[in-house]
């Protein structure tokens, strides 16, 4: 609960938590806020202006704009959240028996994250799609195969720093077991850690995922998603560039706030950026006060 008010402290992070709230649950219950079916045609309504019932107009199908964007959080959000779920978990598994166990096991573990990590993450995702096909369920498989290595890195860091305490090698030291020690004492310590690289990947599997779809290698018509609304409105990006409008600034929106979140659940966790943001803060009024032309105090 301290966390969560270190957070709602801050404005900007406060309005971006309200926001991925919100998509989350709009998302969720999209059959429910979403005006008319995503997936209904209206030839008749070809880029129809925005009216009282099409609130964001229509596309070149006379579908509801408003209704496919709201949709489209399905898969450019949600499915991704569950993407990322599974990447840090097999990363997070990996990374704690490495860190934890380290000889053999941790060389073995870490050379096949080196065999992972020395492919640029956007190559391994096209080459993985290239392999399964395309689709919003192989891009998301591609994600956890291409991303587990990197969360697996990381999180094996924070586990060997934390495998050295005190207190955990006195739990070794009176016999408690290996997954008992992990579990009470490496898991808590490490979840800080897992919480903001989690966070700050999330917002870019979310750019990845549109991208895709705006090549066509995401998921495929006639379902919703953002990059895919993107695509569509490309042939009058000039002529009704309102369009491109509604899915841009929603991807725009949506993955600085997830960025602004990230920064404040970073500093939220650590205490020492906390302060250290203070006295930059502090050190800055001071040196503004300096300046010629301002009274000092």
């Amino acid at each position: 609960m301290s966390m969560l008010k270190r957070i709602l402290k801050d404005k900007l992070a406060a309005v971006s938590l309200s926001i991925v709230v919100i998509t989350i649950m709009v998302g969720i219950f999209a059959p429910w806020f979403a005006p008319h079916d995503p997936h209904e045609v209206h030839m008749e309504l070809r880029y129809a202006a925005p009216t009282g019932e099409y609130l964001l107009g229509n596309d070149h199908l006379g579908r509801c704009v408003l209704s496919r964007l709201i949709f489209g959080i399905r898969p450019s959000v949600l499915w991704v959240f569950v993407a990322l779920v599974l990447s840090v978990g097999v990363g997070a598994i990996l990374g704690f028996i490495a860190g934890y166990f380290r000889g053999r096991t941790d060389a073995v573990l870490m050379r096949i994250c080196d065999v992972m990590l020395s492919f640029p993450g956007y190559v391994m995702t096209l080459a993985l799609i290239g392999m399964l096909g395309v689709g919003l369920q192989n891009i998301l498989i591609a994600f956890v195969l291409s991303k587990w290595a990197w969360f697996a890195r990381v999180i094996r860091t924070s586990v060997m720093q934390a495998a050295e305490s005190d207190y955990v090698k006195f739990s070794q030291a009176i016999g408690a077991g290996h997954l008992s020690i992990m579990v009470r004492h490496i898991v808590p310590v490490s979840l800080p850690d897992i919480a903001v690289i989690s966070s700050s990947s999330f917002g870019s599997m979310v750019l990845q995922i549109s991208g895709f779809s705006f090549l066509g290698l995401g998921i495929q018509a006639p379902h919703a998603e953002w990059g895919m609304m993107l695509n569509e409105a490309r042939e009058v990006m000039f002529s009704r560039p309102e369009i491109m409008l509604a899915p841009g600034l929603t991807i725009i929106m949506v993955v600085s706030a997830i960025n602004f979140l990230s920064d404040a659940l970073q500093v939220a966790l650590d205490p020492k950026l906390m302060t250290s943001k203070g006295k930059l803060q502090a050190d800055a009024a001071a040196l503004e006060a300096r300046l010629p032309g301002k009274e000092v105090a």
